[in-house]
């Protein structure tokens, strides 16, 4: 009976993950179609660029803030609820892009559509990778599980970017209205799904739970929150400017490099945490991210070389070197704070988010200030994947709080 019933929890379990995977999907579209439309909203309603920058301003800001206050509220309405709510916020806020200009001032439109899917990407942020943790799997496949989680991210950024161009292509960017539509079904759909899949929480780990103001207090957690912060600038900092990598090392149209630096990293990206997905549980955690920042820093000098081609090769590899570090911080935090809970997945979430936003902003004020130029820019990123192997060899040498 007990193995009948393990089986059939290992089954509810898997129906979960994947609805999991399709939430990292969502949250993709969520990220990544807007900006391709910027252009598009620039003719067709005439606003300027500067403005319309603000949709992606508004979208991470919404996030961060959703980020801090998930800590207090999920718990109280449930994980379920969370999550049937982020859905539905996404798949609202996408339909609404495509109405709301029409009925509203256009710019005022897109920025309430982008509030209100910002609320849902969010809270799928937070809940999303404690759900897959907390399922009732292997715990030497944990680490493999969470990377293939993060891993669905980038396969929807590559879906976003090569279905949406493929879409214009054939039926006209005039039409992207319709398109609009379409990406809303994906959210819509797995809000359903949520409605019936076990849903597995913190709560649910056979550990001690460690109450937020004694989380607060402990090393250990403020050494997380840095490995976030810093995979978060390591990661970002290359990605959102990949499309300016493309374009000068490659001499192409803007338009090519919107697709050829974003696609290469996120599919290089996605490999990375497909590969440690396969092999996770042969390697140790933490000695494959260390390998991981130093080949990051290595992709970094050689996209600040200025020779046009390892340019290029550096921003592929610097995609492959980070895909392990967000999830693999995620893993670290799970196995050194198992009582941590929906706070620490929270917090986790929101200081990867500041490393995100920190990250590329940074190395844009550092070219501004060497005349646009990218390469001391790119030289000074550095700090990033050297501050995470630092903090990793911090984290190594404190075995006494990781036991307490």
């Amino acid at each position: 009976m007990t193995q009948t019933s393990d089986v059939q929890q290992a089954r509810s379990a898997s129906h979960t993950i994947r609805a999991c995977l399709a939430g990292y999907v969502v949250q993709a579209i969520i990220n990544n179609f807007a900006p391709l439309l910027y252009l598009t909203f620039q003719s067709d309603f005439r606003i300027g660029l500067e403005k319309i920058a603000l949709i992606t301003t508004v979208n991470f800001s919404i996030q961060l803030i959703v980020d801090g206050l998930s800590a207090k509220f999920v718990d109280r309405i449930g994980y379920r609820a969370s999550a049937i709510l982020a859905h539905a916020c996404a798949a609202l806020g996408l339909a609404l892009m495509a109405f709301l200009p029409s009925v509203m001032p256009p710019f005022a439109g897109l920025l309430c559509a982008s509030g209100i899917y910002a609320v849902g990407g969010g809270l799928i942020e937070v809940i999303i990778s404690p759900m897959v943790e907390s399922c009732p799997t292997p715990p030497k496949k944990k680490q493999s599980i969470m990377s293939l989680l993060h891993s669905f991210y980038c396969w929807g950024h590559l879906g976003v970017v090569l279905i949406s161009t493929a879409f214009f292509i054939l039926m006209g960017v005039e039409n992207w209205r319709i398109l609009v539509i379409l990406w809303a079904v994906v959210p819509a759909v797995n809000m359903i799904v949520f409605c019936i899949v076990p849903v597995y929480t913190p709560q649910d780990i056979d550990a001690p739970a460690i109450r937020p103001r004694k989380l607060f207090k402990m090393k250990l957690f403020w050494l997380l929150m840095l490995l976030m912060v810093c995979a978060g600038a390591s990661e970002l900092a290359m990605s959102q400017w990949a499309s300016a990598f493309a374009e000068s090392a490659l001499g192409v149209s803007k338009t090519v490099g919107d697709l050829v630096g974003p696609c290469t990293f996120a599919l290089c990206m996605g490999l990375a945490r497909a590969f440690f997905a396969k092999m996770g549980e042969r390697l140790m955690l933490n000695n494959y991210m260390t390998f991981c920042c130093i080949l990051c820093i290595a992709s970094y000098l050689m996209a600040a070389s200025g020779i046009p081609a390892l340019g290029m090769i550096g921003c592929g590899l610097c995609g492959f070197s980070v895909g392990v570090l967000w999830p693999g911080c995620f893993s670290t935090a799970a196995k050194a704070l198992p009582g941590g809970g929906t706070t620490m997945y929270a917090m986790l979430a929101l200081a990867g988010d500041v490393g995100c936003n920190a990250g590329p902003t940074m190395v844009g004020m550092i070219a501004g200030a060497f005349g646009e130029d990218l390469r001391p820019a790119l030289i000074f990123a550095v700090i990033f994947p050297a501050v995470l192997i630092g903090a990793l060899i911090y984290y190594r040498r404190m075995p006494q709080e990781k036991e307490s």
